[in-house]
C-alpha cells in the first residue's frame, strides 16, 4: 500500500453560492439452481445459472457462478440481507444463509442493476436498465413510464430527509409521492461544450447535504444545487474541476467530495475546492464509488489505480499488490460488521480492517454446511 499526506492548498476558489439556496429472507441456493418462493416472484420459477462467459479471469468469487465480472452496486438492508446489483446478470440476494438470483416478474433476467437505496420504512429500491423496482419485504413492484417515470433506464437515486424518492433516468428526474412518479424539471442552462455520455437529461447521482440542499449530478452538465425552489449551477466556470461528474459525498466533517470522469477528485470545504488529482496527491482521472465508513474514513476508487482511503490526515492507496481483485473497482459497501466489500471487474473481495481477502473465504454462501437442497 502507499500512503500520502496532504497539506496542499485548495486548487481553486469557489464563489459561495447563496441559495434560499431495504425484506424477508432470500430463500436458498443449491449449487447453481435456485427456487423462487416469495410473493412478487413468479411462483415455482427456477433460476438456472449456467457458467458465465467472461473476458477477465475470476480471481475471487463471482457469486458462485451467478454473475460475470461486474458487480456495479451493493447494499446491506436493515434486515441484514446483502443485495448485489450486476451489470448484465440482474439482482443477487444473500440473506446470511443462502445465495440466490432473484427473478422479478416483468424484469428481464439480464437487466442491469445500477443503484440500490432504502427508504425510511424499509422498502428497498432498485434502479435498473428496465425500470424501477421496490421491495417491501414481501413483494417486488416494478414501476415503468406508465407509473410516471420519465424513462425506464434508471441510474441515480436517493431518498431525502422527508422520505421523498428521487429518481434520475435518461429522460430526466422524477419524484415519488407515495402513489406515482411526477416529473421534476431541471434548469435549461448548459455548460460550454457538454460531454454527455448517455443523455443530457440524465442524473447519475443525488446527495442531500446537512443543510437540506440537494446536489444533483448530471451527465456532462455539471452539478445542480437545489433548495426550497431555488437552483444554482456548479460548473467548471465557478469551481468544479470537470463538468462530467460521477458522484458526490458529504463526510461527517461537512466536506463535500466530488468525483469526475476527467478531473479526478475534489473536496469542497464550503468556500474553496482542493483538487487532489491536479495537485498530484491522487493518481487517476476517473474517480467514483464514494463511501464513508463507520470510522469516518472516506473511500473512493480511481480507475486502474485501485482504491484510496482518507483518514482525515492522509491518503492510503490499495491495489492488487495488497489483495484487491482488480485495480478497477466499481462498487463499495460497508456491512453491519464493519467490513468493506469491494466489487471489481474481477469479482468480489472484502477488507476486514487489516487485509483484503477472497470474498468466498469470508462469506458463507460457499460453505456446504449452509447449503440447502430444493424442496
Amino acid at each position: 500500500m502507499t500512503t500520502t499526506t496532504t497539506e496542499s492548498a485548495p486548487a481553486s476558489a469557489f464563489a459561495v453560492i447563496s441559495v434560499a439556496c431495504l425484506m424477508s429472507s432470500c430463500v436458498f441456493r443449491s449449487e447453481d439452481v435456485a427456487v423462487n418462493e416469495e410473493p412478487g416472484i413468479t411462483p415455482g420459477a427456477l433460476t438456472t445459472v449456467s457458467p458465465p462467459s467472461t473476458v477477465f479471469p475470476q480471481i475471487h468469487t463471482n457469486l458462485s457462478g451467478m454473475v460475470t465480472e461486474f458487480v456495479r452496486v451493493m447494499h446491506q438492508d436493515k434486515r441484514g440481507n446483502h443485495w448485489f446489483g450486476t451489470n448484465t446478470n440482474g439482482l443477487i440476494c444473500y440473506d446470511g444463509t443462502a445465495l440466490r438470483k432473484v427473478a422479478i416478474e416483468g424484469l428481464p433476467p439480464r437487466a442491469s442493476v445500477r443503484n440500490i437505496v432504502e427508504d425510511r420504512v424499509g422498502n428497498v429500491w432498485f434502479g435498473t436498465s428496465e425500470g424501477l423496482v421496490r421491495h417491501d419485504g414481501r413483494e417486488f413492484t416494478l414501476f415503468s413510464e406508465a407509473h410516471g417515470l420519465q424513462d425506464e433506464e434508471v441510474w441515480g437515486m436517493t431518498v431525502d430527509a422527508r422520505g421523498v424518492v428521487w429518481v434520475g433516468s435518461t429522460g430526466g428526474v422524477s419524484h415519488f409521492d407515495g402513489e406515482k412518479f411526477r416529473p421534476f424539471a431541471l434548469p435549461e442552462t448548459k455548460v460550454v461544450n457538454p460531454r454527455s455520455m448517455i443523455s443530457d437529461k440524465l442524473v447519475l447521482d443525488f446527495m442531500e447535504d446537512r443543510n437540506g440542499t440537494m446536489w444533483i449530478v448530471t451527465d456532462g452538465n455539471g452539478i445542480f444545487q437545489y433548495r426550497e425552489g431555488v437552483f444554482a449551477h456548479l460548473t467548471s466556470q465557478n469551481g468544479l474541476i470537470d463538468d462530467s461528474a460521477t458522484g458526490v459525498l458529504q463526510d461527517r466533517q461537512g466536506h463535500i467530495w466530488i468525483g469526475t470522469f476527467h478531473g479526478g477528485v475534489s473536496r469542497f470545504d464550503g468556500k474553496t475546492f482542493a483538487n487532489f488529482t491536479r495537485d498530484g496527491v491522487i493518481d487517476g482521472e476517473e474517480v467514483g464509488s464514494f463511501l464513508e465508513d463507520s470510522q469516518g474514513n472516506v473511500w473512493f476508487s480511481a480507475e486502474n489505480h485501485g482504491v484510496y482511503r482518507y483518514d482525515g490526515t492522509q491518503f492510503t492507496r490499495f491495489t492488487t499488490a495488497d489483495g484487491l481483485t482488480s485495480n478497477l473497482v466499481l462498487s463499495m459497501c460497508e456491512d453491519s460488521e464493519g467490513r468493506i466489500w469491494l466489487g471489481s471487474w474481477q469479482g468480489l473481495c472484502i477488507y476486514d480492517g487489516e487485509q483484503f481477502v477472497n470474498a468466498k473465504d469470508k462469506a458463507h454462501w460457499t460453505d456446504r454446511r449452509h447449503e440447502q437442497r430444493p424442496r
